[in-house]
């Protein structure tokens, strides 16, 4: 029999804001990064390393388990949940239609454009 193993209940409720705040899945956010970090020396050997931070770390944090998190990955959690909390409380009066927010956000793996 495999048992789950227990997480501190500090991660946990991190684990599961970070999801909620992040709500693009990771090949959307990969593609959208991928946009972003196109340019003159954009795409070389390997395009995930390419990718303008700190996307590439929330990226990183969404392909992996729950269990399987380091410190380093619930630092990148944090900071993505402060980060997108204080984008949205700081709504431009032209909303969605502000392409500078609604792309800050999106850095972040945040659709302002999904439902939650």
């Amino acid at each position: 029999m495999v048992r789950e193993a227990r997480l501190d209940p500090e991660v946990e409720v991190i684990w599961d804001d970070f999801h909620a705040e992040v709500n693009v899945p990771s090949e959307t956010l990969r593609q959208w990064l991928l946009t972003r970090g196109s340019g003159e020396e954009a795409f070389g050997p390997d395009p995930d390393l390419d990718l303008p931070e700190p996307g590439r770390q929330i990226l990183a944090v969404l392909r992996k388990r729950k269990v399987d998190l380091t410190p380093e990955d619930i630092e990148v959690m944090q900071e993505a949940i402060t980060r997108i909390r204080a984008l949205t409380a700081q709504r431009p009066r032209r909303g969605n239609a502000d392409d500078e927010w609604r792309h800050a956000l999106l850095d972040l793996g945040h659709d302002v454009l999904v439902e939650r």
